[in-house]
């Protein structure tokens, strides 16, 4: 046990803080050209992920194999509220034989018509490109004319366009929100942007990781996957830190030596933040039992991103706290010796009280989460109901 805390403790050494800075920064370089290329790896079809036994995946098979199949046809609509005129329809003749479309075919009220473009399917970023050439040969109306291009092919576009910068805005909102929280809890200028910068590297590292995985063994990642890692290693990384740099500052009370206050916070505080680490990959390796691959690839995903947080929080955190010192907690400096404030009000009675009566506490925690997981399982007749009502069907990925 001794011999497994000074392991946790070797990042708070004098001459070691500056070897795990030296060596982060190295890693930091290494994968920097590839944490910014799994968005273009991401499998986002519907085929990419269903089982190969699923109904669906079979329909799209036999969909390819039918005369035009392997085919994505774009449709442009012309509209006039008030009656398309001879020029609308001579401009949409127009358009349809230099895009090589079926014939347009007018509606009864005579306001529309449209005609589908049939493009041959191949490489996504071709096609997208293929697509965007159309909407830019036929325009969007004049006046009271309105042209749209939409069918699978102005969908797939839009979607596209819609998500396209989903990864930036999402990493940009969880980086205000930490912040904001950060700052709300430290009150300090200067100490909320090392745990901000250390887990922004470590989401770097695990996104690299992922990327690797997807080129290296083949792993199937869509959007999905690669947002929610985002979330977990910026979300478990400012987790790990709070409990870290909590023990760290009540060590700087009662150590004259920051190396020394960190090695016992590392030492103390290690061993709770490996364990909490280890529960959630293991709980999100049991996602590799799931039928949808982009369920079953979620597993080893978040997997990855919570390892990388981890082990970002239990050596880059400490080196560079340790690094900077205790003038990183300004203005609310912990000096040695000083009353420590976290000994008074109400969560220190809580404790307290919790530290007295260990076992009532775990024994009666344990028995409401068991009371309130049974109330919802299959057995019981509320949610037997819920589950088998006819007015939820079950519909699978491809349909949704």
């Amino acid at each position: 046990m001794r011999r497994a805390r000074s392991l946790f403790a070797l990042p708070a050494g004098r001459v070691a803080k500056w070897v795990v800075l030296a060596g982060w920064v190295v890693v930091a370089a290494l994968v920097a050209p590839f944490a910014g290329q799994l968005q273009s790896v991401q499998e986002n079809e519907a085929a990419s992920f269903l089982p190969s036994s699923a109904e669906s995946t079979r329909a799209l098979e036999l969909q390819r194999r039918l005369p035009g199949g392997d085919e994505l046809p774009v449709v442009v609509v012309y509209r006039r509220e008030s009656g398309l005129t001879p020029a609308d329809r001579q401009l949409a003749a127009g358009h349809q034989r230099r895009l090589g479309g079926s014939p347009p075919v007018p509606s009864e009220d005579g306001t529309s018509l449209l005609y589908a473009v049939p493009l041959p399917a191949g490489d996504a970023e071709e096609l997208l490109g293929q697509v965007e050439d159309i909407r830019e040969t036929v325009g969007r109306g004049d006046g009271d004319l309105q042209v749209r291009v939409t069918g699978p092919g102005g969908f797939l576009l839009d979607a596209v366009s819609v998500f396209d910068d989903i990864d930036t805005t999402l990493l940009l909102v969880t980086v205000v929100v930490v912040a904001v929280l950060l700052l709300l809890t430290y009150r300090s200028p200067l100490l909320w942007l090392v745990p901000l910068l250390t887990v922004g590297l470590a989401n770097q590292v695990a996104t690299a990781s992922v990327y690797g995985l997807v080129k290296g063994v083949g792993l199937t990642v869509d959007g999905q996957s690669a947002g929610i890692l985002t979330v977990l290693v910026f979300g478990a990384g400012t987790d790990y830190a709070l409990l870290l740099i909590a023990r760290y500052r009540e060590e700087l009370r009662r150590h004259q030596d920051r190396h020394e206050a960190m090695a016992v916070a590392l030492a103390n505080a290690g061993p709770a933040i490996l364990a909490s680490a280890a529960t959630v990959v293991v709980s999100l390796l049991c996602l590799l039992a799931a039928d949808l691959a982009n369920y079953r690839s979620l597993g080893p995903v978040g997997a990855v991103g919570i390892v990388c947080a981890l082990v970002a929080m239990l050596t880059l955190l400490p080196a560079v706290l340790v690094i900077f010192g205790r003038r990183l907690f300004w203005p609310f400096v912990p000096r040695y010796g000083s009353e420590a404030g976290e000994s008074a009000g109400v969560w220190a009675r809580v404790g307290a009280w919790v530290d007295r009566r260990p076992r009532p506490v775990w024994v009666g925690t344990t028995a409401v989460l068991a009371v309130l997981a049974l109330a919802c399982s299959p057995s019981t007749p509320t949610c037997a109901r819920r589950t088998s009502s006819p007015a939820s069907p079950t519909r699978s990925p491809a349909s949704a």
